[in-house]
């Protein structure tokens, strides 16, 4: 199960290796094909990877910090950091091959 990122749970979260972060909104057409696909992941990359997700009506501040205009929107991290930002909707093959070429 992807983590429900929050502004409270956010760095600690990210803060050491690497992190896939989706934002997304209840009413958004695309974010509901790409929900299931992060879900997936998180299930298939337990304990390599943290997968979280974002809701970007309740979070607008991460949203906003993270440059995010356009949803889907997911955020890879390595250490805290943001590696790499695609935006709109993702297959699972391209998500799971940008994560492990950062683990």
């Amino acid at each position: 199960m992807a983590v429900a990122l929050t502004k409270d749970n956010f760095s600690k979260s990210i803060e050491s290796g690497v992190s896939l972060v989706d934002f997304w909104a209840p009413w958004c057409g695309p974010c509901k094909m790409q929900l299931p696909i992060v879900e997936e992941l998180s299930t298939e990359l337990q304990g390599t990877a943290v997968i979280g997700k974002i809701n970007v009506d309740e979070e607008p501040e991460l949203a906003s910090q993270f440059g995010v205009m356009s949803i889907p929107t997911l955020i890879l991290f390595k250490d805290g950091q943001p590696v790499d930002k695609m935006v709109g909707l993702q297959s699972k093959d391209a998500l799971k091959n940008k994560i492990q070429g950062h683990i």
